[in-house]
């Protein structure tokens, strides 16, 4: 075989926010989707700047040369031609669109004379009582500047020509970012640092205004919690969280034309000297267009009403039809309704003795968690595995960990070293004196909220082999072990777990479809993932690839893999999705010689995934939802249209 090679993570990383930039600048998505894509490519980029960023940064400063182009500097570089792309959408699309229907806005422009009075309305009414100035030439001591948090910087000069900088907060977090202001027959947008600039005068009527420039910094995210804290992790983590804005700083976002003086002087008041100086462009935190105040159907992707993935009869529970026959639920095209129902049945279910269950990533009103916590009031062993370094969500899971334990939900937290990104519940039942278990196994978070954009799968299943797995799996995490010793290892037969079978599994699925291709069987690979970049799992594709095997990949994200190469990989392709939901199930099939196999669950092929993290991976048996699954995986890799998956699971209802 060729030398195997791979695509740098990071900047396919990149091309997939390039791709979501790309829908915001297709004529076919209404107009407010689009503007909704541009939010979402501003957050992604946001939160790399947070989490790679620092780490790309380390490595160019420890590992400098002077004959290549460093990955951070090629990252740097994507990132500034994209950000030129996001600016021409907006300028060149977005605005002359909007103007067609009557709505101005303001953008990188004077606030119009027509609604100057009703913009200082909002001003002294809404905004003024927000505002706080700090002069930057004073001491700082007490003054952190936040992180992603939106900064104007004001150059003063007084009557005696001496120069001063305020810098001013502009309350983002607490007031609309967009304001609607109508006059006539036609309705402005007006940012709100606009709002705030076009009144600069008032809050300095003693001074000349020599320029107003809009800034932000984006700081680390990462928490770093000491090793051997684990009996006190909530606490160790409730500190970190406090302090995660308080990171140092990794970029320096600020509006063009700031005179370089000023520029030098608020880098080293604000201690700004390890950032990446980006000059980006007016308007920074750019995600608050998902918040855009653009009303009326015609500009929203049309409402696709949810199909039922399983009709149950008024007078059966769920629980009664699950033994029967295995029921999947594709969200968001189905409806979520099951899902809620299975943890509802088990806290009132008579037969119910327990029930456990992970949780990773849980709404911030949860009715799952509301479910557990009624099951426990009922007298009812329920245990709950919370994970709570799921990034950016740890502060909501430590809000629910705290009030399931008062319920009287026992509470498991991972090891510092482990995180537990598995999706799964198991109900144990006793009827008539016999233990029989039913089961959810799922690719995506147990949250109602995200289930409404996120595609993922969901089984319901009394598959009791394979259930038996789980609870000894529940029996394993409750231990609050790093990993997995030589007495904790588990025979699992049918489930694929991280840290114990799944990576060694599907190293064996795939030379098994490379043995079938060299003997001329039927043999063929089709993978959904949402990244792709252990290379130990890249490699063996690539030998699959050498073989003959036909493999298709589905990748939403990162793709380290390289498809289409002479001598390596002329027998994959990849394909990305990137539509109205977000593509997030993973489903493995594996042809098997016309003996098909296909297995879903939590787990993508990164490092992290596979290294250090509690992952799950299940096999679908039903013959039924197997070709379900596979008409669903060909639709996606032979869709034009964007919606086939909608239309066919429509049809199939009726």
């Amino acid at each position: 075989m060729e030398k195997a090679v791979f695509y740098n993570r990071d900047l396919s990383w990149l091309s997939f926010n390039g791709r979501v930039l790309q829908e915001a600048g297709k004529v076919t998505v209404p107009l407010l989707e689009r503007i909704k894509f541009l939010s979402i490519y501003s957050s992604n980029l946001d939160e790399f700047y947070r989490v790679r960023i620092p780490v790309l940064m380390a490595v160019n400063e420890h590992h400098k040369t002077t004959d290549e182009v460093s990955n951070y500097e090629l990252a740097k570089a994507e990132i500034n031609k994209q950000q030129q792309q996001f600016g021409v959408i907006i300028k060149e699309q977005i605005l002359p669109e909007l103007l067609t229907h009557h709505i101005h806005w303001i953008y990188n422009e004077p606030i119009p004379e027509n609604i100057s009075a009703k913009v200082a309305a909002v001003f002294f009414t809404e905004v003024l009582a927000y505002i706080y100035p700090v002069c930057i030439d004073n001491d700082l001591a007490d003054f952190f500047a936040e992180n992603n948090k939106l900064y104007q910087l004001v150059i003063l000069e007084d009557k005696a020509g001496k120069e001063r900088l305020e810098l001013i907060n502009i309350p983002s977090e607490t007031l609309p970012r967009l304001y609607p202001v109508t006059e006539g027959h036609k309705q402005y947008v007006v940012f709100l640092e606009d709002i705030i600039k076009h009144n600069i005068d008032y809050l300095f009527p003693a001074d000349a205004i020599k320029g107003v420039f809009n800034l932000k910094i984006t700081r680390d995210a990462e928490l770093k919690i000491e090793s051997g804290t684990e009996a006190d992790l909530t606490e160790a983590l409730e500190r970190q969280l406090e302090a995660r804005d308080f990171g140092f700083a990794t970029r320096f976002l600020a509006e063009p034309g700031i005179p370089l003086r000023s520029l030098y002087r608020i880098i080293y008041a604000l201690k700004l000297h390890k950032a990446a100086v980006v000059e980006g462009g007016t308007y920074h935190n750019l995600k608050d267009l998902g918040n855009f105040p653009l009303k009326g159907d015609e500009f929203s992707y049309p409402k696709w009403p949810a199909a039922t993935a399983v009709h149950i009869p008024e007078r059966e529970t769920l629980f009664e039809l699950i033994p029967k026959k295995d029921i999947l639920i594709n969200v968001p095209y189905q409806r979520y309704d099951p899902v809620l129902r299975f943890f509802n049945e088990a806290a009132n279910d008579s037969h119910t003795e327990e029930i456990y269950t992970t949780l990773y990533r849980v709404a911030s009103n949860s009715r799952i968690v509301s479910a557990l916590m009624t099951a426990a009031r009922n007298g009812k062993k329920v245990v709950a595995l919370v994970e709570l370094k799921a990034r950016f969500d740890e502060a909501n899971n430590i809000k629910w960990a705290k009030q399931m334990k008062a319920a009287g939900v026992k509470i498991i937290y991972s090891s510092l070293e482990l995180k537990v990104h598995a999706k799964v519940a198991l109900v144990k039942r006793r009827i008539g004196g016999e233990v029989k278990y039913l089961g959810l196994l799922a690719t995506g978070n147990l949250n109602e909220i995200t289930a409404r954009f996120y595609t993922d799968q969901i089984l319901l299943t009394a598959h009791q082999p394979m259930l038996k797995e789980l609870e000894a799996l529940f029996g394993f995490l409750s231990k609050n072990k790093k990993a997995p010793a030589a007495e904790d290892m588990i025979n699992f037969e049918h489930l694929l777990v991280a840290q114990f079978n799944l990576q060694q599994r599907f190293l064996e699925l795939i030379e098994r479809e490379i043995e079938h291709a060299r003997a001329g069987r039927q043999a063929g690979i089709t993978i959904k993932l949402n990244n792709l970049e252990e290379r130990t799992l890249i490699t063996r594709l690539y030998e699959a690839s050498q073989a003959g095997v036909k493999v298709k990949l589905i990748v939403r994200g990162i793709c380290c893999l390289i498809p289409g190469m002479t001598g390596l990989s002329e027998n994959i392709t990849v394909t990305r999705i990137v539509d109205r939901y977000l593509e997030h199930g993973r489903i493995f099939l594996f042809e098997n010689n016309g003996r098909q196999e296909i297995y879903m669950g939590s787990a993508d092929w990164m490092n992290r995934n596979i290294y250090s993290r509690i992952e799950v991976c299940f096999p679908v048996y039903d013959q039924d939802l197997k070709q379900l699954l596979i008409k669903i995986i060909n639709l996606q890799l032979n869709d034009n249209v964007q919606e086939s998956i909608y239309l066919f699971l429509q049809d199939k209802q009726g």
